[in-house]
């Protein structure tokens, strides 16, 4: 009674960043082709009908464009491309994403270098620039997609509400750890064919499967409430597993706006994944530890207050439903 009562607060909590759902980075690409030529891709998340985030590159001062921007809006995202020249080279240089610091969005930074060398930053709107150096370090690539994986799951208020019903249906135990378990296969396996191109499955409707699927796992908790346990009930990790596949697909949608750097695809997904299960076991981490501190209490809940959590998660998730099948 006190777990329903906590998380009842805890979707309250939850609401300011209800209709927020992906992150979705900007992407630089600088890629050396002599001692002073570099070709640019730069990719900014669209914001619908031909328009854009204000997101700028300010090159280093000795850089000139050798040819002009070719724009392009695909997919709802902006893309521009063209090449420069920088006397000297861009070492030492400093790069900067005007209007960067008036948003919510990150921006990725691959530099290629002639040699083969790569060096990866991760911007964010508290650190506009970075200084590029001459022999870049092999952790940054670890440090920059481990920590968007983190923040991508925990602004992913979908994915966290389907995790947090599972763990109201599992109610804990051998059981969570077998149905987390078995959403982290599956999403990774979606997210990896995705990523790589060997699955080919339109935005939209996925991230309608995604709140539906939440709104099937609300409905199983009020059946167990009433006494009738079904399969989903018996076994949560079929239902993980299942719709997991589904939620590594929005995942990978994420990655695909920003542009996954094509050299470190492997690398990068890899430790993208293991963000995404960090912030996971810390959203489970800091939910189980709530639910300990609120049995420690002397909080009385009527018996009726139990179900409140699966309705607030279901009404929420078919909003979501509806919404994302209008914009089909």
């Amino acid at each position: 009674m006190k777990r329903a009562l906590l998380l009842s607060l805890l979707l309250v909590a939850l609401a300011p960043g209800l209709f927020a759902h992906e992150v979705r980075p900007a992407y630089l690409e600088l890629r050396q082709r002599a001692p002073d030529t570099y070709d640019v891709l730069w990719k900014v998340p669209g914001l619908g009908q031909d328009l854009r985030l204000g997101l700028y590159v300010e090159l280093p001062a000795g850089c000139t464009n050798v040819t002009e921007p070719r724009a392009s809006m695909i997919h709802n995202a902006f893309t521009e491309r063209w090449r420069v020249t920088c006397a000297g080279g861009l070492t030492g240089g400093t790069i900067r994403i005007a209007g960067l610091a008036a948003t919510m969005t990150d921006v990725l930074v691959r530099l290629e270098r002639l040699d083969g060398s790569v060096q990866i930053v991760r911007l964010t709107p508290s650190a506009t620039s970075f200084v590029v150096t001459a022999a870049p370090h092999a952790w940054d690539v670890v440090r920059t997609y481990s920590v968007l994986g983190i923040e991508h799951i925990l602004t992913g208020v979908d994915h966290l509400l389907f995790v947090l019903a599972l763990l109201l249906l599992t109610r804990g135990g051998w059981r969570l750890v077998k149905t987390v378990t078995a959403f982290t296969v599956s999403h990774s396996l979606t997210l990896t064919a995705a990523t790589l191109g060997l699955v080919h499955v339109p935005q939209a409707p996925v991230e309608a499967v995604i709140a539906l699927s939440i709104v099937f796992v609300a409905a199983e908790i009020l059946r167990q409430h009433r006494g009738h346990e079904g399969l989903t009930a018996r076994a949560p990790w079929v239902v993980a597993f299942s719709f997991g596949l589904m939620h590594g697909l929005g995942f990978a949608g994420g990655l695909s706006e920003a542009g996954l750097p094509t050299g470190h695809i492997p690398t990068a997904l890899l430790f993208f994944s293991l963000g995404v299960e960090a912030g996971h076991f810390l959203f489970i981490g800091a939910v189980l530890a709530l639910v300990t501190l609120a049995r420690r209490t002397e909080i009385l809940v009527p018996r009726w207050a139990r179900p409140v959590p699966a309705y607030a998660i279901g009404s929420v998730a078919m909003f979501w439903v509806i919404q994302r099948s209008a914009a089909f």
